[in-house]
Formats: structure tokens, sequence, C-alpha cells
């Protein structure tokens, strides 16, 4: 009789509700869903929780009914789990649901999807309508000018186009020399259609991290989240004080870095152009990446299928850009080769990749130096430049039918692939026929991954619409030539071998590999029969050349400085000068 009676007590609180089943309460107790803010569109959306599950299935409904988000999750060894989705910039408006759990064991919490606020404009760092300084919030995009032959850009007024506002500050940890500190915030908002995350770093905090540090220091910006744009952004002083300790920023994220020495910023050379009046603490320095907008993605496109090579990574623009108040300048080119990292799509081997290239605004492509290297386990293209802009990494294999069997057959056809050499036509190289002055300097320009530049020149023999105006113009402007004495550079003659080492000599000291040389490995001339048939203007070049191990001589020890050079000799010598240098 007791018995019945506990049996029918227990069926009349579970049908009115006082006692819950105890699948119920194993359900609760094995997933637990912390409570969700409300976000606006566009937004970064964190779920977390903790599970006695192995594994977790992540949906989010929308108002309509519509499963906007689904994932699987292994949960950490306590348990705890986390997951991060962004919401559309036209997500559905109202009450958004997100389920966690498996099968029937799951976890419920609801959230509102809400619109900004009237009037919400992108203030803040990016060229946008707030302030400049060190804000955190993102804005419009200032207008770029020309390039002012200097480290620094153009410069434009930036106006606000209306963004999302940004949501609340989080803290974030960066890391100096590989130990944490709590110095950053991040925010982030939409702009023109793309979610921008900055990470504004604590002046203060890392200042006195750095003098911990001491010199040489690396500070690296972590940035994990699925924005389209990320920015690591610190004040013009704090970049003038990571100059004079020659410190390095990186900037991470899941598929890419941007590691930038400060004293390439050149913040001397910005706050020259923005006024001397203006402190260095109130410019705000932004250093970003960011997935290409949609007009910028199909110029890329188009670029790839009119250059009939195969894009093997998506794109990416890396940007400096210098704020204050409305005015932006852009950071477009350094004095030294700048490094950055795309990672490689699962699948592709190095062997798919050729090269990683510039796409310039004007739809021109160039090779950037490249070398395919392995960081936490995936492969990577890391990229040296010396400047801004647009990269992808590329497959584009070139064989030359008349280098098939030649000497100098493989160098020919990796600086083909590499878009650094072009053929004479027909699938031909003329590997054997001598080379002009002009061609060798377009060479090394595209060798060294320089963006030329066409203009009136200098020289009275080159014009402004002669083939070869924008690289001559290039390589004058970095000191690779200087030309002859009477005001001409001579373009269509033939380049002797003193000449070609000259200008190796000096493109040796813009990657670094001159530095590298020992000053006393004795007179490397010396031990060739024609040494004083070489040029006193030349000697100290083709020293330079031969202890780098970049040309050996002809036959018999001879040097033969006053004859020419042939295309396949180029080819091998800028390949050798790119490969010691370690660019590719």
């Amino acid at each position: 009789m007791g018995k019945r009676l506990t049996i029918i007590l227990t069926a009349v609180l579970l049908v009115f509700g006082w006692v819950q089943p105890a699948t119920s309460l194993a359900r609760e107790s094995a997933v637990q869903l912390n409570e969700l803010s409300d976000h606006y569109r566009g937004d970064s959306v964190t779920i977390t929780g903790t599970t006695s599950l192995k594994e977790l299935n992540v949906k989010v409904v929308n108002s309509q009914g519509t499963i906007i988000y689904v994932n699987t999750l292994q949960p950490q060894s306590g348990g705890a789990y986390s997951d991060l989705f962004t919401l559309s910039a036209t997500e559905a408006l109202g009450k958004a649901t997100v389920v966690v759990g498996e099968g029937n064991v799951t976890a419920v919490r609801e959230f509102l999807i809400i619109a900004p606020s009237s009037g919400g404009g992108g203030g803040g760092g990016n060229g946008g309508g707030g302030g400049g300084g060190n804000g955190g919030g993102s804005g419009g995009t200032g207008g770029s000018g020309s390039d002012n032959g200097g480290n620094a850009g153009g410069s434009g007024s930036g106006e606000s186009d209306g963004g999302t506002p940004s949501t609340p500050g989080t803290g974030v940890e960066v890391y100096v020399n590989g130990k944490a500190e709590t110095a950053g915030s991040a925010t982030t908002a939409t702009v023109r259609g793309q979610l921008v995350t900055t990470v504004s770093i604590d002046p203060g905090k890392l200042a006195k991290r750095l003098a911990a540090e001491g010199q040489h220091a690396v500070i690296t910006i972590p940035m994990n989240t699925a924005s389209d744009v990320v920015v690591g952004q610190l004040n013009g002083q704090m970049v003038s004080s990571m100059e004079r300790q020659q410190a390095t920023v990186e900037l991470q994220t899941a598929n890419a870095t941007y590691r930038l020495p400060a004293e390439q910023i050149n913040i001397q050379a910005i706050s020259a152009q923005l006024g001397k009046s203006i402190e260095l603490a109130d410019i705000a320095i932004r250093i970003a990446v960011a997935k290409p907008t949609g007009d910028t993605a199909k110029l890329v496109e188009d670029s790839a299928v009119s250059g009939g090579f195969k894009l093997v990574a998506p794109p990416l623009n890396f940007t400096i850009q210098a704020v204050h108040g409305n005015t932006t300048i852009d950071v477009t080119r350094f004095h030294a080769y700048v490094e950055r990292t795309i990672a490689l799509p699962a699948g592709v081997e190095p062997g798919q990749v050729t090269t990683a290239v510039v796409i310039d605004p004007d739809g021109s492509v160039r090779h950037v130096p490249t070398q395919v290297v392995v960081i936490g386990g995936k492969y990577h293209a890391k990229i040296n430049s010396l400047t801004n802009s647009t990269y992808s990494v590329i497959w584009n294999p070139t064989s030359f039918r008349d280098v098939e069997r030649h000497w100098a057959q493989d160098a020919v056809n990796d600086m083909g692939s590499r878009m650094v050499i072009n053929g004479v036509g027909q699938g031909e190289f003329a590997p054997d026929r001598a080379i002009t002055r002009a061609e060798f300097a377009a060479i090394i320009v595209r060798g060294l991954g320089l963006q030329t530049e066409k203009r009136t020149n200098s020289f009275s023999d080159v014009k402004t619409t002669d083939w070869y105006n924008g690289s001559i113009n290039t390589a004058q402007s970095y000191e690779l030539i200087s030309g002859f004495e009477d005001g001409t550079f001579r373009p269509t003659e033939n380049i002797t071998r003193e000449q070609a080492m000259v200008m190796l000599s000096k493109a040796m000291k813009m990657t670094g590999l001159q530095a590298k040389q020992q000053p006393n490995e004795g007179e490397p001339l010396r031990s060739f029969s024609d040494a004083g048939q070489v040029s006193a203007w030349a000697a100290a070049s083709i020293a330079d050349c031969l202890k780098a191990g970049l040309v050996s001589g002809r036959a018999d020890q001879r040097l033969e400085p006053v004859a020419p050079i042939s295309r396949a000799e180029v080819a091998i010598l800028v390949q050798r000068l790119l490969q010691k240098s370690g660019l590719i």
C-alpha cells in the first residue's frame, strides 16, 4: 500500500511540474550555456559554457526561424567550451535562439539582434568622423593622394560612411617577446559593409613592458576574430619609443601575419607631413590586414584571367595609416623589406605555388620575393616587399622551349614563373642573346618586387613613351643606377659585365646581402688573370659580387669585365641574388 501511494504521489507531482524528471536534470547538468547579451547586426557573438559531453553541436536560429549558424565543438579538458560567429550586416532583427548540446541533451539561450540607433556614424580612428588620437573606433577610410616620394604616402580627409557603432571594448592580451600582457582593448564595428575589429594598445602598459624587455623586442597582437578587417592601433609616441628600442610589431591573424620593424613606419616623416605642432601621442597609427572589398576582389580575379595565372590563396590587403582628426596619411613605401605571411589553403602543396604578387589599383601585377615556409604545422607564403598593397599567392608555371637542356634552364624557368623575366615571343627566351641596359634594369626592378614609376625622366635619352621608362625611373629612385656623365642612360646599348655587377652590388645593399659579407676576406679580384681590365669605379662592386657568390668568372679564370652579358646569365644572377638574400 505504501509503495503504491509513493508512485501515485510522484505521478501527481510530475503532472503539476513540482518535481523534474531525472532526464531533465541530466540534460541541464550535462550542458550549461552562459547568458548572451544583445547584439547589433554585424557583431561577433561569443557562445560560452561548460559541459560533460565529449562533443557539442551549436545551432543559431533567427527570429524568422532560419538557421544562421551551425558548428560542432570539442570542449576543453575541463569541460569549458567557446565558439564565435559573426552576424550578417543584414540579419533579421528580433529574438535569436542559441541551442547547444547533442541529441536531446541541450541548453537554450536567447538574445536580441538590434538595429543601431539613428545618427550612429563610424566615429574614431580610421580617418572617420571621430577624433584621431588613439581612439578605438573604426570609421570611414580617408582618401589617398599620390606618393610624395618618401615613406608616407598621400593624405585625405576621412568622411564617415554611417557604419554601425563600435561594440564596447574588451580586454585583449598582447605578447612582448612571448610574454602575455593585457594591454589591448578590442572594439568591433561595421564599416562600408565590412566587419572591422580594432585592438588599441595601452601606451602605459606597453611602455612598462618594453622597458623591462630592452632592445629588439617583438610586440605580437593576436587577432582571433572572424572580422573582415583587423587593425592593430598604436599612437605615434609609442611608435617613436619602439623605433628607439629597435622593436618590431607583429599583427597576427588566423590566416596572415604582418611583421613590421617600427622604424619602417617612419613616424618622423609622418609628423613632418601632419605638422610638427601636433603631438605624437595624438597621431593614431593603424596597421591593418583586410579582405578586399568586392571591387578589389573583382580586380584581382580579372587580373588573374588576363595574366593567365591561377590564384592559389584569397587576396589580402596590408595597409598602414596615420590618422589625426580628419586627415589620413597612407604609409605606402618602406626603406627595407617588410615581411608578411599568407596561409595556404588546406590541400595546397609548396609545389603548387610559384610566387606571391601585388595587384596595384590599376590592375597591374608584379612579383614580390616569396618563399613557402611552415608555421604552426601549416604551409604559408612568406612575402617580403617594400610597399603596401593587395597581395595574393599564385600558380604560374613557365617553361621556355629554347632553354630545354640549356645549362641555365632551371633558373630561367624559375624566374619566368615568378614573373621576373619575360620571353621574346612564341614561347622562347633567347638565352644566349646579349641583354641591353634597359632590359637589365627592368629585370632587377622586377626581381626586387619594386613598383614602377612612369614619369618624365632625368636622363635625356629616356622618353615617357619608352616601355622601359617606369623601370628606369624606379631603378634611379632606389639608387640602383646613375647613368653617364653626359646625362644619358644609353638604354639600348648592351650592358657590360662590370656595369651589371655594379647594379647587382647596389641591389645587394637593398636586400641586406651586402651587410652579411665579411669585410676582411682578402681581395677576390687578384685571382683573375684579367683583373687589370676592371674599371676603377667598378672594382669594389665586382668584389662584392664575388664575395657573395653571385658571380664566379668565366673560363680560364677570367672576369671579362667589358664583355656583354647574356640573358641566361642574368637569370642566374638574379636568382642567386634573391636566394642568397633569403628572399626566395
